[in-house]
């Protein structure tokens, strides 16, 4: 049971995954601090001269009714901007490595099968017994040489 649980974390991609984490929510916070620092007071330009941006008080006198699409337009940038980075620096390499793999996993030229074997020997028996000389070069295991 234990040797089961060690050859699962000792995978790859536990332990890619693991990192990935990790990174990923560094990551999220420097994004955070340029959206709210560089991108956000960006789009309080286009909100006019209101200090909220692009958000829309419903009601004046409450509070919880202010709509603020700035925030959206940010939440939309960070997600933008973290996917962008996964993807480029975490998904495409990954998939690079995975094809160079899969080229080198591609079967070569493949082995001569028994039958094509014993079609090569019933041949080369034929011929030997017509009288005919044997074809030199010819191997009985590799027939393609």
């Amino acid at each position: 049971m234990l040797k089961g649980f060690k050859d699962f974390l000792m995978r790859g991609n536990v332990v890619d995954l693991a990192v990935a984490v990790v990174i990923g929510a560094a990551f999220g916070t420097i994004v955070t601090a340029f959206t709210s620092n560089i991108i956000n007071p960006l789009v309080a330009l286009f909100g006019g001269n209101n200090v909220e941006g692009f958000a829309y008080q419903i009601l004046d006198s409450n509070e919880k009714t202010k709509m603020d699409f700035g925030a959206l337009i940010t939440a939309v940038i960070n997600f933008a901007i973290v996917a962008a980075v996964v993807y480029f620096v975490f998904v495409l390499p990954m998939n690079k490595i995975k094809e160079r793999r899969k080229k080198g996993e591609e079967p070569g030229p493949s082995e001569p099968t028994d039958v094509e074997l014993l079609k090569e020997i019933r041949d080369l028996l034929a011929a030997q017994q017509n009288g005919q000389p044997q074809v030199q070069g010819t191997d009985v295991r590799n027939p393609k040489v």
